[in-house]
């Protein structure tokens, strides 16, 4: 090993079980999610007070857009990966993205955005938001080997930890010089470096053969094959993959009622948009500090210490504690203490933890009906429980009493997950299915 990789490598391991091959993989993963995070959380803080301007009311019509165009995408992304390999389809889907938010740099103009393109703005940033990190995580899953997901996922989720510290801290930075417009085009050139990334990582895939458990010719150079709806059928017919699309309407479901909560308490704590939106801005930086501590010196330990099955429950369990508080005290400072707590716990614990289910799985599963889950089934999430908890809220429920309902739902979320971290752990021991 060179002297300046073995320094490195001396470095790695004070936070992460690293092995010496792997660094250049961990390095530039850590990079291509720090890009991907920073350009999202750069347009965040825009998609919150857009939907705040929109009217909390009406936040489940947003809601039920981004489904709409979440469901128009899956098929398109299903129809290129069956057509085109790995170190092609990638590159497509970000260099989508990147046209996309040019052409809202065309709609916008320096001043107030239109409620159109307004509308229009929170819908795809919240269908960019979930889209690029699924295809960053399919990526992932099928790159590394179980074992090593379960000692590299939480520094790599740590990347994207930082780049979403970065992200308000640049918006906040040049928001007054540049405008909100200009700054599209940061994070245009941030997703544009992902895909340099992405060209790194699949050359040292092809170079390390063993570093997974599937043949690398067939990552690098065939495409997926199947049909644009295969996400569907493989679901369907795998009751471990419909276990986690339980667990994910359960997540998702639970995620938007806390969403709305919060939108609906700082509407009313602050009158002033600016105020708001320094508010939003400040729960994410509170978030991603805590979240980097945790996956930087936690996350990987926690798997090693309790297994991945207690792990995934961890979450599930301290927000059922959350929504009691809140049941009881349903004011700003909780709700603060709760989201952070929640958003942080996912991004450090769940995320990961989530993610190492697919890698026992095969390469159609760990892209298509891993994308099917995470964007379709995700939103589906969001669109009926905003339409649910809007639906509770005009029949006169307090938020209270909403926080109670979410409690058992969160423990049956807890059991699910624990279930699914034990299903894990019985296909990682038996053979690859790609391999019988």
């Amino acid at each position: 090993m060179p002297r300046n990789q073995s320094r490195i490598h001396s470095l790695l391991l004070r936070s992460v079980q690293v092995e010496p091959a792997e660094v250049t993989a961990l390095l530039w993963s850590f990079s291509y999610f720090f890009a991907l995070l920073c350009s999202y959380y750069i347009v965040r803080p825009m998609r919150d007070e857009m939907g705040i301007l929109g009217g909390v009311e009406n936040l489940q019509w947003l809601f039920t857009g981004t489904l709409i165009a979440m469901t128009a995408a899956v098929p398109l992304f299903g129809w290129v990966s069956s057509r085109f390999p790995r170190r092609r389809f990638l590159p497509y889907v970000y260099g989508f993205f990147i046209l996309v938010m040019l052409l809202f740099y065309l709609l916008m103009d320096e001043r107030r955005a239109t409620p159109y393109v307004a509308r229009a703005f929170f819908i795809w940033a919240s269908v960019f938001n979930l889209f690029v990190v699924s295809v960053f995580w399919s990526f992932m899953t099928d790159i590394y080997a179980n074992h090593q997901a379960r000692r590299l996922f939480g520094f790599i989720a740590a990347g994207g930890t930082l780049g979403a510290l970065t992200g308000p801290a640049l918006t906040t930075l040049l928001v007054q010089p540049l405008g909100a417009r200009n700054l599209l085009l940061v994070s245009a050139l941030l997703l544009s470096w992902a895909i340099f990334c992405i060209a790194r990582l699949s050359n040292w895939s092809a170079d390390n053969p063993t570093s997974h458990d599937t043949p690398v010719t067939a990552a690098e150079n065939q495409s997926l094959g199947g049909g644009i709806w295969a996400g569907i059928t493989l679901v369907a017919r795998s009751p471990y993959l419909l276990g986690i699309c339980l667990l994910m309407l359960l997540f998702t479901t639970l995620a938007t009622f806390l969403y709305l909560m919060q939108a609906q308490i700082v509407r009313d704590a602050f009158a002033d948009s600016a105020e708001r939106t320094a508010v939003f801005a400040a729960i994410d930086l509170a978030v991603n500090g805590l979240t980097l501590l945790l996956q930087l010196f936690l996350t990987s330990r926690l798997i090693k210490w309790f297994g991945l099955a207690m792990v995934l429950a961890i979450v599930p369990l301290l927000l059922s504690a959350g929504f009691t508080l809140l049941g009881i005290a349903p004011v700003l400072s909780v709700l603060l203490v709760v989201q952070v707590i929640r958003r942080a716990g996912n991004y450090a614990i769940m995320r990961p933890a989530r993610e190492m289910l697919y890698v026992v799985l095969t390469r159609e599963e760990k892209y298509k009906a891993k994308n099917l889950i995470d964007t379709v089934v995700y939103r589906t999430g969001d669109a009926v429980s905003a339409w649910i908890y809007a639906g509770m809220r005009g029949l006169g429920m307090n938020l209270a009493g909403i926080a109670m309902i979410a409690i058992p739902l969160a423990l049956v979320w807890a059991g699910i997950a624990f279930s699914l971290g034990r299903q894990q752990v019985k296909l990682a021991e038996a053979p690859c299915p790609e391999e019988v």
